[in-house]
């Protein structure tokens, strides 16, 4: 057989055909019931009350997520983190460093998760996008990268970290470092891939 081709029920089709190589190829199609298991876009939680942000009840099948900050602010000065987790979100053995850069300079390093800006202000707002990618499935490892810019002086953090987890990642929060600032202002969305 060179190709298959699905047709809808109302219009449109879908072809696919056999590589012109010869060899064996497979494309698996996620189990999901979700309208599309590849990329997809959760609801968007307003981030203006409560101390925390959480995402959960994730699919397995997960490799990429990328979390959006849109004009988020926190009632103090404790730094923002973002927090996974098998079951429930774990809070150690995370490994990385965010840097300020911009008209300040700042540093900071935590283990109890990625963390996102190294120096926070009571009155700062927060936008960009932090992404987690698994590199490895066997240990359940998952690497971070982040932009995010600050309405502080023109400030931007670049983070980074590492965080191996006992199982499989269901779970997303975004936090403070101190667990009791609260949410006052923005949105928070991710988007997750297979």
């Amino acid at each position: 057989m060179a190709s298959l081709v699905l047709t809808g029920d109302t219009s449109g089709q879908v072809t696919i055909a056999a590589p012109a190589v010869a060899g064996t190829n497979t494309l698996t199609l996620q189990a999901a019931t979700a309208t599309n298991a590849v990329n997809t876009l959760a609801t968007a939680v307003a981030s203006t009350s409560g101390t925390s942000i959480d995402f959960t009840g994730l699919p397995s099948w997960i490799k990429k997520i990328t979390v959006m900050f849109s004009g988020v602010s926190t009632s103090g000065t404790s730094n923002l983190i973002l927090r996974i987790g098998s079951g429930s979100v774990d809070s150690t053995a995370y490994s990385g460093t965010a840097v300020l850069v911009g008209a300040s300079t700042a540093n900071s390093t935590t283990t109890t998760g990625y963390l996102l800006t190294p120096s926070q202000g009571s009155a700062t707002v927060t936008q960009g996008l932090v992404t987690l990618c698994l590199i490895n499935s066997s240990t359940n490892t998952w690497i971070s990268s982040g932009v995010l810019a600050s309405s502080d002086a023109a400030n931007t953090a670049i983070s980074g970290a590492t965080k191996s987890l006992s199982g499989t990642l269901d779970r997303v929060r975004i936090t403070t470092v101190n667990g009791t600032d609260t949410f006052d202002a923005g949105t928070i969305n991710i988007l997750y891939e297979g």
